[in-house]
């Protein structure tokens, strides 16, 4: 799934509307119906999650005779999904059974205590052994429990066009080793291809966590291990030596006019415009973005590309200075949760069982553009085959990140964003920004940090 919008921790008092279904009912009405709250695309042309929800649906109840589902789809930008879902969790009235969860906030919930643990339920699923560890640990809290199952997640790299490198010199095979050899391709781009954008990293606090995720923590997490958190100590991480490397990385790309004009590197509709026109007509060389960028180009994706599977290639983003594991990705994803209050959690968990079956997986993996996280799903041909690139971005798990799901980290990763915005602008040094990041850190954690100065 795409990177979300910061958590917005105040409720709307007007929330129980008519698009949420669920309010006014209570979960407890029928003891032999799950009730299963999903986000619906906005774009209403976009249906992959209702029709495999529908699916499961039919296929759940004839395995449970007798038993109900009823889906519970809302139709909401990611940040008023959060808000809409969490207000429904508070109440046993209004609890859904199970809800779809963002990793990027789990913990948030789980700390708020409206998510009950899993491990009961998974310690007697033979399947949950095939899911990889990476994945199983993104919906692991603090307190060692487990409250969610994964569906999927996403990889992130670098995408590039084999045309322009040919006008350039450079190799249609290329791999970058270092940061370096990033910012040297870029610059060959900027001398001999005149008229195209070298090299597109997401800044700034316009486009948000995208800045954050695909751009500052991409570079950030290939400097060295917990650069942003210090899981032993449970602390964030101040005078990094990392974070000032990665905000030069973010520096020189736009000082050096390697990126777009900074206007539009701030824009809101960055994202949108490298999906859907710089990379589509040749206008970008390097973008350092996700797996799912494909799912546009696709005959039936918003804008179809047909030659983009021979024009497009992909490059895994190196570590700082090649050092291992030489490559680094970062990952989200949503999970499938039982809320805390809801009535029926045994009917919600059968069907987890129903929805994390093998073919269920690959099928929707397949539907949604998205990483397997289960073994046997990313070993199986119809998934290898399903997208041009599926097993590259599938071969970067291995060297994936997971933000830190705590409360606090939609401010920590808003701090990032003023602090990238900052460089790319030129009002601060690299130093400058670090230390006013810093200083916003221990402000936002209440002092949780610990310094790695250097």
């Amino acid at each position: 799934m795409r990177p979300t919008a910061p958590l917005i921790l105040t409720l709307a008092a007007a929330v129980c509307t008519t698009a949420l279904g669920a309010c006014g009912g209570g979960s407890g009405s029928d003891p032999d119906t799950v009730k299963v709250s999903f986000k619906q695309a906005t774009d209403s042309k976009v249906r992959i999650m209702d029709d495999h929800l529908a699916r499961v649906k039919r296929e759940f109840e004839r395995r449970h005779p007798g038993k109900k589902v009823e889906l519970i789809p809302v139709n909401a930008p990611d940040a008023d999904y959060y808000t809409k879902v969490q207000q429904m969790m508070r109440s046993p009235r209004t609890a859904p059974d199970l809800v779809y969860e963002d990793t990027f906030l789990i913990n948030a919930d789980i700390t708020a205590g409206l998510l009950r643990p899993l491990d009961p339920y998974l310690a007697k699923w033979k399947d949950w052994d095939r899911y990889s560890d990476t994945a199983k640990a993104a919906a692991r809290a603090a307190d060692g429990k487990t409250y969610g199952v994964p569906d999927g997640t996403d990889t992130r790299g670098l995408w590039f066009n084999k045309e322009v490198f040919a006008r350039a010199g450079l190799p249609a095979d290329w791999q970058p080793k270092d940061w370096d050899d990033v910012l040297d391709a870029a610059r060959t781009v900027r001398k001999k291809v005149p008229g195209v954008i070298p090299l597109n990293v997401y800044t700034g606090k316009g486009v948000g966590e995208a800045a954050t995720m695909q751009g500052f923590e991409m570079l950030l997490y290939g400097t060295g291990e917990d650069p942003l958190y210090d899981p032993d100590a449970r602390k964030w991480v101040t005078g990094s030596k990392g974070f000032r490397d990665a905000l030069e990385f973010v520096r020189t790309v736009y000082a050096e006019k390697l990126g777009p004009d900074v206007s539009d590197a701030l824009d809101p509709n960055a994202p949108t415009k490298v999906a859907t026109e710089w990379l589509p007509e040749g206008r970008l060389a390097i973008a350092l973005d996700g797996s799912w960028l494909g799912n546009n180009w696709i005959p039936s994706g918003g804008s179809p590309w047909p030659e983009w599977d021979t024009v497009l290639g992909q490059a895994a983003m190196p570590t700082q200075h090649g050092q291992a594991p030489g490559k680094v990705s970062m990952s989200g994803g949503w999970t499938w949760a039982i809320p805390a209050k809801a009535a029926n959690p045994d009917l919600a968990w059968e069907f987890i069982e129903v929805l994390g079956t093998k073919e269920n997986a690959v099928r929707f993996n397949i539907a949604n553009a998205g990483i397997a996280v289960r073994e046997d799903v990313a070993e199986d041909p119809r998934y290898l085959e399903s997208m041009p690139g599926i097993d590259f971005f599938t071969g970067l798990v291995e060297h994936t990140h997971y933000r830190p799901a705590l409360p606090v980290y939609p401010q920590v990763s808003t701090a990032i964003q003023e602090a990238m915005e900052a460089v790319t602008t030129g009002d601060s040094s690299p130093g400058e920004a670090a230390r006013e990041y810093d200083g916003q850190l221990e402000s936002i954690t209440d002092g949780a940090v610990v310094s790695r100065a250097g």
